[in-house]
């Protein structure tokens, strides 16, 4: 709103001239009603014209001072008229100002201020919503330092942080949203394996190595782990909100309250049909866990009341992870085999040596913070094809022909004395007892079946290949010499005959015509 003052004089300057005029106007007309002579007329008409000039020279003058004096009047006005504004909190005023910048001056202020007591911390100023509406008036003034100081007062100042939620479940709030995305990036990272691929060993290549064969080499999988997927298997979320200085957390201890949680102490006693696989899946732990806490655990062996530690950390935050796994393995070269009708059975001969070859096996490995949770091969690729083994082996069968392996003439057996020299005396053999039933040891052809000094009741079995068995000290004989056994075949019952101190079998093994130790063979 604009005030004008000092128009009076104006309104007085316009009154006088308007008195002015009348008074011409009433003379002019008394001088009309009176009939003057000629000579008289002649001369009051020059007068009268000279006279009617006078009053429009004057009204001229009267007007050209009046403009001025208004000009100058609303000039002056205008140099003391004074704009501002008026400052409105949620609707409701809270005073005038000179300017809207000399709020936010007092805003940045407090904000500096506020900001200054914790600087790690984003700080936030809350005004409200503040309107502005503009006025001006006749040296009028705002009230500005009222204003600002009515308006600090209103001000209220709160952190800004970023709530971190898994689940729906708060767990606390860092500084700012940047921190929040390094801290989730930290815990993915510590259950994140690295790629590792064995580097090419140096080769010496020849001068004729084809481009075919350097683009095969290119083409060859390496051994090593490809990371294909990181993932959290809880949900996830950031907000940010306005709190307290006081709740906000350190990184450090934010990825602590995530990877550690919180420790659910728990001892379990072993019960009947329990496996480590079983508990595992009762308690829903990883049966790494139940190892890892139990290092006496060996091959899955526990006992009906063994106590067991399933104490295991509960983080707020499982990183499931992704990962292929190549492996380089040995492909063992086959053995084919050619017959050979001239050769004995059990006489083998090598025609060519084979040589291994070489696969890859890629394993899709899912692992839950660093447990194994599932594993399955999703390829296996050739790299060097193996080549076979070839032998030559005969098929021609001798009876009584022996293997060259021995088997125990005794099932169950233990033996009660041991070859070699006892009392001054060579023991030719060993002493065995066990099962009655005495069987050959290999295929052979008896070539005694009676008695001789010191060993009573005996049969010995030439093999054909050097080796001869003796059994000696039997209590019945059931071959005669000439019989063709093979191994296992029953040759008599153990017995207690010649010099002997007890029922038990007496075996020695002659290889060549010299004393062999049985216990080499068996």
């Amino acid at each position: 709103m604009t005030d004008f003052r000092g128009t009076g004089r104006i309104r007085k300057a316009w009154n006088t001239s308007i008195q002015f005029f009348r008074q011409f106007r009433t003379q002019d007309s008394k001088g009309i009603n009176q009939q003057p002579s000629a000579a008289v007329q002649a001369t009051s008409t020059t007068t009268a014209a000279t006279n009617y000039k006078k009053p429009i020279i004057l009204a001229g003058g009267i007007i050209a001072i009046l403009a001025a004096v208004g000009i100058g009047g609303i000039q002056y006005v205008k140099a003391n008229t004074n704009d501002y504004y008026h400052l409105y909190m949620n609707g409701t005023e809270v005073g005038t100002v000179g300017s809207p910048l000399e709020v936010g001056a007092l805003l940045e202020q407090k904000t500096s201020e506020a900001q200054q007591e914790t600087p790690d911390i984003p700080i936030m100023v809350e005004s409200g919503q503040l309107t502005y509406t503009s006025t001006s008036a006749y040296k009028g003034s705002p009230d500005t330092q009222q204003t600002l100081a009515k308006l600090e007062g209103l001000l209220t100042t709160h952190a800004v942080g970023v709530e971190v939620k898994v689940n729906g479940k708060v767990i606390g709030i860092v500084k700012s949203q940047a921190a929040a995305d390094a801290v989730l990036a930290r815990v993915q990272s510590k259950y994140a394996p690295e790629e590792k691929t064995e580097k090419d060993s140096t080769k010496v290549r020849a001068l004729a190595f084809s481009p075919e064969e350097e683009k095969a080499d290119e083409n060859t999988p390496k051994a090593g782990k490809e990371l294909t997927d990181v993932a959290f298997v809880e949900k996830v979320e950031t907000d940010a909100v306005s709190t307290s200085p006081s709740d906000i957390v350190s990184d450090n201890d934010m990825y602590k309250l995530l990877v550690e949680g919180t420790i659910k102490p728990t001892k379990y006693t072993v019960q009947q049909g329990d496996c480590v696989g079983c508990i595992a899946q009762k308690f829903d732990i990883s049966p790494q866990v139940i190892y890892k806490n139990n290092k006496g655990i060996e091959d899955d062996m526990i006992k009906v009341g063994d106590v067991l530690d399933l104490t295991v950390r509960q983080p707020e935050l499982s990183v499931r992870t992704t990962e292929n796994l190549t492996e380089i393995v040995t492909i063992d070269p086959p053995t084919e085999v050619q017959k050979n009708d001239d050769m004995r059975v059990g006489e083998s001969k090598l025609i060519s040596a084979g040589v291994s070859g070489s696969k890859s096996l890629t394993y899709k490995i899912v692992k839950e913070n660093g447990y194994l949770i599932s594993e399955e091969l999703v390829d296996q690729q050739v790299i060097k094809e193996a080549v076979p083994t070839v032998m030559m082996k005969g098929t021609k069968v001798i009876l009584g022909e022996g293997t060259g392996l021995f088997s125990a003439p005794v099932s169950g057996y233990s033996v009660s004395s041991t070859f070699g020299t006892r009392w001054g005396r060579l023991h030719k053999g060993i002493d065995m007892t066990g099962g009655k039933t005495i069987t050959a040891a290999d295929n052979g052809v008896v070539i005694f079946a009676g008695t001789k000094n010191g060993y009573g009741n005996v049969v010995i079995i030439d093999h054909k290949n050097g080796y001869e068995t003796l059994y000696g000290h039997l209590d019945s004989i059931s071959v005669s010499v000439g019989d063709i056994l093979e191994k296992g075949d029953t040759l008599g019952i153990m017995g207690n005959t010649g010099r002997s101190y007890g029922v038990h079998l007496h075996f020695e093994i002659h290889k060549d015509g010299e004393l062999q130790n049985p216990l080499k063979y068996l």
